[in-house]
């Protein structure tokens, strides 16, 4: 499993982080960091909760 961010649609406005702050971090510059790009398979539940919470759409999973 994989997450994938698409930069262009991404605002940073948190709700993954707020969900699974271990595999997301918007930095103090304002921008999201994947922490964890290839989480591990038992955390799939809560990264797509997390990747459901973006309200711009720019995060997936690809397996």
């Amino acid at each position: 499993m994989k997450i994938v961010l698409d930069e262009t649609k991404c605002s940073s406005l948190g709700m993954c982080e707020s969900v699974a702050p271990d595999f997301f971090e918007v930095g103090d510059d304002g921008e999201l960091n994947l922490l964890d790009v290839n989480p591990p398979a038992d955390q799939r539940e809560l990264i797509e909760e997390a990747v459901a919470a973006c309200p711009t759409g720019a995060l997936s999973i690809e397996d």
